[in-house]
């Protein structure tokens, strides 16, 4: 069902995940997205995965939700990893006419599904343990740079956060329109592919009709606030740099010089 995804949720807690600094955070995904694509063997991609996993827990968070937040891609993983089984070189281990799969089209498989996976495992701690007014402040922060070149950072940093905040508005308004239509008696879960997408049509104009309202609304709001930018604006909460952040980069630090430890010590395994 659309309403048990999670993507873009937000989950108060008291973990040490929760505690670090939102920057901290946003840091640490980018180099945790970095090494998870540099892993080129199997001992660096479960260094980097097992680190993951740990990070996953410490959140505190049940682990069905990080699962809820992979229904959305979970297709194409699935269809990404089996795309991946014919692509590749070494010892062919089955044929059939043109196809066939070789050794190195299993690891490309399992290599692109794990990363992928990871992927969106790692993400989701970011969006579950840190809230949008900080993932705002931490955006513009780290984006302050570009302020000398005249770029409109504090514009940019609130439309990012907009746009991942409605993600689950918009999936609930999704599914409530589904289960209206299925009540007028459509069917949108027999026949063809081309028939199912033509039964989505009935959600999509309405879906996009409730969108623009939200976002007119959500502009009338802000200027009825006299909402102009980010020039003058205080903050209520301001990010500070904690010791938990200092242990949080001694952690990933180590587990960055392993995987390039695994990556020089040990033969490649995709390329």
């Amino acid at each position: 069902m659309v309403r048990d995804v999670t993507l873009g949720q937000y989950m108060p807690g008291r973990s040490v995940i929760h505690r670090l600094d939102a920057r901290s955070k946003i840091v640490l995904l980018f180099a945790y997205i970095v090494f998870i694509f540099v892993s080129v063997n199997y001992m660096a991609l479960m260094l980097i995965t097992m680190a993951s996993l740990l990070v996953v827990l410490t959140t505190r968070i049940k682990f069905r939700m990080y699962l809820k937040s992979m229904k959305v891609i979970l297709i194409v993983v699935l269809f990404t990893g089996i795309l991946n089984l014919f692509y590749g070189s070494g010892d062919t281990l089955w044929e059939w006419q043109f196809i066939k799969i070789t050794e190195g089209g299993i690891n490309n498989a399992v290599f692109v599904t794990i990363r992928i996976a990871t992927l969106v495992l790692i993400s989701s701690v970011l969006t579950f343990t840190t809230s949008p007014t900080d993932l705002t402040d931490a955006i513009e922060r780290l984006l302050s740079p570009l302020k000398l070149l005249h770029v409109k950072v504090h514009e940019i940093a609130m439309m990012m956060t907009i746009a991942l905040r409605f993600i689950p508005v918009l999936l609930e308004e999704t599914d409530k329109i589904m289960n209206a239509q299925k009540a007028r008696g459509a069917d949108m879960e027999s026949g063809n592919i081309m028939k199912r997408i033509k039964a989505l049509i009935p959600v999509l104009i309405p879906l996009f009709v409730s969108s623009f309202r939200r976002a007119n609304d959500l502009a009338m709001a802000m200027e009825c606030r006299c909402y102009n930018g980010g020039k003058g604006r205080t903050r209520m909460k301001i990010l500070k740099f904690s010791l938990w952040d200092l242990w949080g980069l001694v952690f990933s630090i180590i587990i960055f010089a392993g995987v390039i430890l695994c990556n020089v010590y040990f033969p490649a395994t995709v390329r």
